[in-house]
């Protein structure tokens, strides 16, 4: 545990390039993008959302919260979280920084989080212990993680706390991590934060007499299993009427070489009916579309 203060978290604008804001999230392992989208579009998420909170029950343990509601499959919940999935700038960040151990980027969980009032301070961690607390080495990135604010996020009201720098640390230095380590999220609606999934964070606990609300998203390589089944949560009736792009970022890809093929080794968009098929008959990336968000 440090001794020391820890550092505010790096902030940038909403007019920040792609690179600049990879560059930042390589060097911190987080950056909060101030006021990437208008609160309308916050507003219309929520609103659209609402009905799935108000059916699902809190967490059951300290990780997920006893007095926090979460509600995922968000691409056919809530077609107004498409655009903060499909947020150009942010795809791009997550393309930048994960491409350079992946062909394909692609979706790897969506889920609006209510953190209500007299929620307990949630356990630190890394996102990335998800993939069964495989030790990926030192320098490879392979999740690229997002909380957009749907609400206010204050030190008061539950602002996730993420530990700056700590994607540096093993996962035994990791584990050491205290509370004192860690730096609230403080945001503006419409503001995002992003961080690596080696970076260790939790939410705060909710002193506040309302409800935090956050859109997390996150974007992982293509090569590894999706946390949420993005197949059940945007089945293929779903998916059909989606944006191209949205729906090869979804997993209606290829993954890379003959990963996550359809029949007879068939571009999977075949089955949406909506994209040119493309067969792989070679080892050859130019096969995988150009145009794909996820592509490397």
């Amino acid at each position: 545990m440090t001794t020391t203060q820890p550092a505010d978290l790096p902030r940038l604008g909403r007019d920040s390039g792609i690179d600049t804001i990879a560059e930042t999230l390589r060097d911190h392992g987080v950056v909060v993008v101030e006021q990437l989208v208008d609160s309308d579009l916050c507003g219309r998420v929520l609103d659209e959302v609402e009905p799935h909170l108000g059916r699902v029950a809190p967490g059951s343990d300290e990780f997920t919260g006893t007095s926090t509601r979460r509600v995922g499959a968000l691409l056919d919940r809530s077609p107004a979280a498409r655009d903060l999935v499909a947020h150009p700038l942010v795809v791009g960040v997550a393309d930048e920084v994960l491409g350079a151990h992946a062909t394909s980027v692609q979706l790897h969980l969506t889920q609006v989080i209510a953190v209500g009032p007299g929620s307990a301070v949630q356990p630190l961690h890394r996102d990335q212990w998800c993939f069964d607390f495989f030790p990926f080495p030192p320098g490879w990135h392979v999740e690229v993680s997002s909380i957009w604010a749907l609400t206010p996020f204050t030190a008061d009201d539950g602002a996730t706390r993420i530990v700056p720098g700590s994607h540096l640390l093993t996962d035994d230095e990791a584990r050491t991590l205290g509370g004192s380590d860690a730096v609230p999220a403080e945001m503006a609606v419409g503001s995002v934060v992003l961080y690596l999934g080696s970076t260790v964070h939790g939410a705060g606990a909710n002193r506040s007499d309302g409800t935090r609300i956050g859109c997390n998203v996150d974007y992982s390589a293509g090569w590894l299993r999706q946390e949420e089944n993005q197949y059940l949560s945007t089945p293929p009736s779903v998916a059909a009427d989606l944006p191209e792009p949205l729906q090869r970022l979804a997993g209606y890809s290829f993954g890379a070489y003959a990963l996550g093929y359809w029949g007879d080794l068939q571009d999977p968009a075949e089955v949406l009916g909506s994209m040119e098929p493309r067969a792989v008959t070679s080892f050859d990336h130019t096969a995988l579309p150009p145009e794909s968000l996820g592509g490397a």
